[in-house]
């Protein structure tokens, strides 16, 4: 038996003893940073010392058995498996401490962080993930780690600086943040880091004196290669194109991916066709690349530093030093060819004919003609190899593009060129980290298998580095360290204008690569590089399996490439950035300590919506759903989980009061104005959202109660979309048409309060009426004043207490295990109720993607024939032009006025009733 059978069958017989928590709702997180650290965390001088080990330890490879910690380990999925998956939320091991990309200009690094995660111990979702069928997951052979990866870089030169910040966060050691690893004896052994590029042989000995690393040198292809196939793979947006200023996203189907050219742009260029996972060969390269760049620039122009050429680079004007092709034919274009005056016919020929010295010549000017000429030869060359083996889809990568927009924009122009617009280059966000991430992935066990990129989160987290790879500082720690660090380098009330202006299309002659006269001065040298989040590893993820087609799903209604739609959301977030303030501040009890995370929250948040209205394209393609999702994330990072807790409270306490004479009021009508009665509740109940500013400046004039009473005496027919009447004959049936009761109905719910109490929760009790079952599908984490799946059983349990149906589907539905155990009811009546119950949807926003749901979800859509999605964040601003392969029907008042009129040419408080049969 192998080392790894061993650890298995000894976690199963320590499961089997019943020491082992079974119950455990799994997250791994990865996350991509990149930055310039500054020089200032640990002193050289102060880090040498006891930092090589005692001398003749023994070294701890990767592929040796590691030593197990037990602590809080549980079983993942059905503990009745022959081989379940184990998790180990305490493991320390050596398999993914530290990797590195060593080249001749950077230094790349990717370490790995554990983070611990809250074991679930929930019978009401064991008892529904039973009858849902939900299963466990992917098998694998080993352990699964919680934890992320972390992205950073630091110039070759610069390498004690890399080797200060390894040891200031004990990376060699196992991590500042392991609770075992000096209990496990590293101090008496060597770690193996896995490491690629030129330097890891070089500096291998520098690494282990200062230090005591043992580099483990891996192919630098192999690794480049790795990495770019798991990037394209796992995120969905990771690849976009870059012409004339203007990024657009490209969606890569993972089973087309191959075969592909991928360019890689460091020192020098390779070149390699790629046909499969560790498929590949190098077909090509050139020697004139990043290096060439920063090494004649640094020549030529006296630049410190590869970015300050870049930047100098922003200012220049190639037209002083460049021989264009009108410079040859009397301003005039050569049309024959197909070349315009403004085309570069010889890069610096113009210095030939002239009488100067080089410093009569602009720093800036010299840097923006060399990096056209490199980048114009790169993408020439990339095309011609595309051309050689009959592909179109190249991707470009590497530290030398950086998000620059006329590298790219340069490389882009050769290839489209060249291909007479038939092939395309393509970009990567995580551009640069490709080696480093593939060095990461040759551990024998690190755990990126097969991962499906409906698995993968990205986040955008507040912190160094938080913008363009920039860091300002130390590396944080702790919540009170990042609050530092923010009240220090991010101003209150980041100011939010207007974005910059892109150049039209076709005034920039990018055959004579002219300068963009419209950014001029003002564009600043990381205005264009993309930010890198955190990706959030989520096995539990699935795609939603209704869905017609989840190729051509897209969730977000309202698409914010318009500059003109990008701000005015961008300013209604920031317009109500302070009543969300004060409210978070008050749910933490108004502490100094909550003021002060208010602050920061504050500040992190305003620092997203003015990076975002710099450039839209900062966290990858954008949406309003994508916008307000971060706003909450933003909450939880500075500990704000549940702002509108004690709102929620207080609202559900006041429906439940009056929900029984609702109740009697529906039972006395016939069936047909019942149904009309209900979806109007719905509609007049779904007034109550905090997210609205409209809104919640109505609250102001009334108890919830009145409000709902003004409201519903409003409901007046035709809607602004109305196909009530559709949805009605598919419930009760016509003379002409026999219909069949609906199997099972998923009802997304919303607000909670009189919106979930009074509208749907009286709409599920109609179908569990007519044998229905009834799937209430919650957030997972609070949102605004949405109602989660955490809060649902106790107000279904309240509500269940006053109504027969409610009680008999909650306990069929095993909602009741924990909250009621008194109830006399009749055993008869319990065996013929159909269940109601209740899931997570996976997210903790006011929308959804449902390209990204819980395995709960998941499993109870599998036997659904009806989607009711109710609210304007899951019906309106995501999935209004969702399709599926069941009926759907969408509600929603509108409760913004921008909203009614681009969506449903309307105006705000209009309702939608949309019912779409099967499609």
């Amino acid at each position: 038996m192998d080392n790894s059978t061993d650890n298995h069958q000894e976690l199963k017989n320590i499961v089997n003893d019943g020491d082992i928590n079974r119950n455990h709702d799994w997250e791994t997180k990865i996350n991509f940073e990149k930055g310039n650290v500054d020089s200032g965390f640990v002193a050289s001088g102060s880090v040498e010392k006891d930092m090589a080990p005692v001398p003749g330890n023994s070294i701890r490879r990767s592929s040796s058995r590691p030593q197990l910690d037990l602590s809080r380990a549980a079983i993942q999925g059905n503990f009745e498996d022959r081989n379940p998956t184990i998790l180990l939320p305490n493991q320390s091991d050596d398999i993914s401490h530290l990797a590195l990309d060593i080249g001749g200009s950077l230094i790349k690094l990717v370490y790995f962080s554990r983070r611990e995660n809250q074991l679930v111990n929930d019978s009401r979702r064991r008892v529904i993930n039973e009858r849902l069928g939900v299963k466990n997951g992917t098998r694998r052979s080993y352990p699964v780690l919680g934890g992320r990866l972390h992205f950073v870089k630091f110039e070759t030169t610069k390498i004690n600086e890399c080797l200060d910040f390894i040891y200031s966060k004990q990376l060699h050691r196992g991590g500042v943040d392991s609770q075992n690893w000096e209990s496990q004896n590293t101090k008496t052994q060597t770690t193996v880091i896995k490491a690629t590029g030129g330097g890891a042989f070089k500096f291998a000995e520098l690494f282990k004196e200062r230090l005591g690393i043992s580099i483990e040198k891996e192919d630098e292809m192999a690794c480049l290669v790795a990495g770019a196939n798991f990037l394209l793979k796992a995120i969905r947006h990771e690849a976009f194109t870059h012409i004339e200023g203007q990024k657009e996203f490209v969606q890569i189907d993972s089973n087309d991916l191959f075969p592909y050219l991928l360019v890689n742009i460091g020192s020098g260029v390779s070149i390699i066709k790629v046909d499969g996972d560790g498929v590949f060969q190098r077909v090509s390269g050139t020697n004139v690349g990043g290096g060439t760049y920063w090494g004649l620039g640094k020549m030529l122009t006296k630049c410190k530093s590869f970015d300050e050429l870049l930047e100098l680079s922003q200012k220049g004007d190639n037209r002083t030093i460049d021989m264009l092709v009108g410079d040859i034919y009397g301003g005039m274009d050569y049309s024959k060819i197909g070349l315009s005056a403004t085309t570069i016919a010889s890069s610096f020929g113009k210095t030939i004919s002239e009488s100067k010295e080089l410093e009569d010549y602009r720093p800036e000017d010299i840097s923006l003609s060399l990096l056209r000429m490199i980048s114009y030869n790169i993408g020439q060359i990339a095309y011609l190899n595309a051309l050689r083996f009959g592909l179109k889809r190249i991707f470009f990568g590497g530290f030398f593009i950086r998000g620059h927009s006329y590298t790219m924009d340069t490389i882009s122009f050769a290839v489209h060129f060249w291909s007479k617009g038939q092939a395309q280059a393509m970009f990567l966000r995580h551009e640069g980290f490709l080696g480093a991430l593939g060095a990461f992935m040759s551990y024998e066990k690190h755990g990126l298998d097969d991962l499906m990129v409906h698995q993968l989160v990205e986040r955008f987290p507040m912190g160094a580095p938080y913008m363009g790879g920039n860091v300002h500082g130390p590396p944080l720690g702790d919540l009170n360290e990042k609050i530092s660090w923010m009240e220090k380098f991010i101003l209150k009330g980041t100011a939010i204008t207007a974005p910059i202006p892109m150049t039209p299309p076709g005034t920039t002659g990018l055959g004579g690569f002219d300068v963009p006269s419209s950014r001029g001065d003002i564009l600043r040298p990381d205005a264009s590089k993309l930010n890198v989040g955190v990706l959030h590893l989520v096995p539990s993820l699935e795609v939603f399996p209704l869905l017609a087609d989840p190729r051509t799903y897209e969730p977000n209604t309202i698409d914010l490439s318009d500059h003109g739609e990008l701000e005015y959301w961008l300013t209604v977030l920031s317009e109500h950035m302070q009543d969300l303030v004060d409210k978070a501040v008050a749910s933490e009890g108004g502490t100094d300590d909550a003021k002060r995370r208010g602050d920061a929250f504050a500040r992190a948040f305003s620092a997203h919506l003015a990076r975002l209205m710099e450039e839209p394209a900062a966290y990858g393609k954008l949406g309003l759903a994508n916008l307000l999702e971060l706003r909450e994330e933003c909450l939880r990072e500075f500990h704000f989980h549940d702002v509108y807790r004690s709102i929620k409270q207080r609202e559900n306490e006041a429906s439940l009061a009056v929900l029984p004479d609702l109740l009697l009021e529906l039972d006395l009508m016939d069936e047909e104005t019942r149904l009309l009665m209900l979806i109007e509740g719905v509609l007049a109940a779904n007034i109550f959202d905090w997210g609205s500013r409209a809104c919640v400046d109505l609250y102001h004039k009334g108890t919830i109660i009145e409000i709902y009473r003004m409201s519903r005496n409003k409901m007046t027919r035709p809607w602004r979309v109305d196909n009530f009447d559709d949805f009605k004959d598919r419930m009760l049936g016509t003379p002409e048409l026999n219909t069949r009761k609906y199997k099972r109905a998923l009802l997304f719910v919303d607000n909670s309060g009189a919106d979930v109490i009074l509208g749907m929760l009286p709409l599920a009790r109609e179908f569990l009426r007519r044998g229905t079952e009834v799937v209430l599908v919650a957030n997972s984490l609070p949102a605004l004043n949405d109602v989660t799946a955490v809060e649902l059983p106790d107000i279904i349990a309240e509500a269940a207490k006053h109504c027969d149906i409610l009680r008999g589907a909650a306990e069929a539905g095993g909602l009741l295990v924990d909250a009621m155990n008194n109830f006399q009811d009749n055993p008869k009546e319990r065996v013929l109720s159909v269940p109601l119950m209740v899931v997570e949807n996976g997210c903790g926003s006011p929308c959804i993607d449902l390209r990204q749901v819980s395995s709960e979800l998941a499993a109870a859509a599998k036997e659904a024939d009806l989607i009711i999605l109710e609210g304007i964040g899951r019906a309106l601003h995501t999935n209004f032009n969702a399709k599926f392969q069941c009926d759907a029907l969408k509600l929603a008042m509108v409760k913004n006025q921008r909203i009614a009129e681009k969506l449903i040419q309307g105006n705000i408080y209009d309702c939608v009733c949309r019912f779409e049969p099967a499609n």
